[in-house]
């Protein structure tokens, strides 16, 4: 671990001393049931071939093709194919198999042909009896043997966050179980005297905690699992409880008191239980006094407690850190890009994360329009924008329609 700067650090330095060494967490099994959202930790590689046979991809009549040389051929009907239940015989020149979709195709048989293109004969004695109406075959209509997938085909990557598409295709590839990374336990910690919890009414000089639900969605988004540790009061005391309540997780997360004013007692209790600091202040904006640190193998992240701070700074530093661990790639900081939908001053020194609403424009191009205001502590205002317009240190004014960096508020 570097030493601290006094200086504050770039969002890129910052997010590259977050970074370091982060290697990714152990693997576990789990059944197949249960691992949605969670990341493969080895390929699968199919044990089964998909169709295991044959099948026919309509309801109609599997046949030779080469009783079909010319129209109104007839054919007799000798019996059928379902689904999970084949015909037993064999297909010989002159006979017809009645076969429904997903059935497989019967033995002597190399063709299907489709229920509207046969007229079934309902008269007297000739009720086994198809005359067909067209003189060729579709080969489309038989989807033949390891026609999706074969087995010891390798068809899920490691890395890959499973959902439905990937469990459905685990399932058919012969997988009941699957090797998934740890989830990486997020302990988060609210401090100060003047919060109190969601639903309870706020005495004088007093604020709801709210801070803590969003960081927690946004580390359950991203791979983590949760872990509230409630609100710790601003007096050693206090703090050093919660925080010996985080001893197992992965990372701990607190939200406020990471300043350097009288009462902010993070940094000094958790630098009392060994905490190495890295840093405690870096130039964006929002979120200017975020702190970083190891405490053994855990990594600590100090939060703003502005609202709309600590939710910026966990989408821009702990989701990487999260991906990290679960041994995804870096995420890229800058993932889309849009068309400013208003003219912007030039920033100042810190790079700025302005919210913002993604629309359509006129010719379909995507557009960012800055919500209607910065200010750190509006939530209401924060909840419109579903991105964050990047703006880097000194950037100078735009005009509207620029094109410009955005950041997705996925949480």
């Amino acid at each position: 671990m570097t030493a601290v700067k006094s200086s504050p650090l770039s969002v890129a330095q910052a997010l590259a001393q977050i970074l370091r060494d982060v290697a990714p967490l152990a693997s576990e099994t789990i059944e197949l049931g249960k691992a949605q959202g969670r990341i493969l930790a080895s390929p699968l590689t199919a044990r089964l071939t998909q169709p295991p046979f044959d099948a026919s991809a309509m309801d109609g009549y599997a046949l030779r093709a080469s009783d079909v040389t010319a129209p109104s051929v007839r054919l007799r009907v000798i019996g059928e194919s379902g689904a999970g239940h084949p015909f037993s015989g064999k297909v010989e020149s002159g006979q017809a198999v009645r076969i429904f979709t997903g059935a497989p195709l019967p033995d002597g048989a190399d063709a299907i042909i489709i229920q509207e293109n046969v007229t079934r004969q309902t008269g007297r004695g000739e009720d086994g009896i198809i005359t067909i109406n067209e003189a060729s075959i579709n080969s489309g209509h038989l989807r033949q043997r390891g026609f999706d997938f074969s087995c010891g085909d390798q068809l899920i990557p490691a890395g890959r966050k499973l959902g439905a598409r990937e469990l459905s295709l685990a399932a058919a590839m012969g997988h009941g179980e699957v090797t998934v990374r740890a989830r990486p336990v997020v302990a988060i910690l609210s401090t100060g005297d003047e919060l109190v919890p969601p639903g309870a009414l706020p005495g004088p000089g007093q604020i709801v905690s709210s801070n803590h639900l969003g960081v927690a969605a946004l580390a359950r988004t991203a791979g983590g699992e949760p872990l509230q540790l409630g609100i710790a009061g601003d007096d050693r005391q206090s703090l050093n409880e919660h925080i010996e309540r985080a001893t197992a997780a992965h990372c701990l997360v607190t939200i406020g008191g990471a300043s350097v004013g009288d009462h902010d007692l993070v940094g000094p209790v958790l630098r009392a239980r060994g905490m190495k600091l890295a840093f405690w202040k870096i130039a964006m904006r929002p979120g200017k006094p975020l702190m970083f640190g190891t405490l053994g193998a855990q990594r600590i992240l100090g939060l703003p407690g502005n609202p709309v701070s600590s939710l910026v700074c966990a989408r821009v530093f702990l989701v990487p850190l999260l991906h990290g661990l679960l041994g995804l790639a870096p995420e890229q900081q800058a993932t889309g890009q849009a068309r400013l939908g208003q003219p912007l001053q030039a920033n100042g020194a810190r790079q700025h994360y302005m919210r913002a609403v993604l629309s359509a424009g006129p010719d379909g191009t995507t557009i960012a329009t800055p919500v209607r205001s910065q200010d750190s502590s509006l939530l209401s205002a924060f909840a419109e924008a579903d991105c964050l317009i990047i703006r880097p240190p000194n950037a100078p004014a735009l005009d509207a329609g620029r094109n410009i960096q955005v950041l997705p508020l996925d949480f």
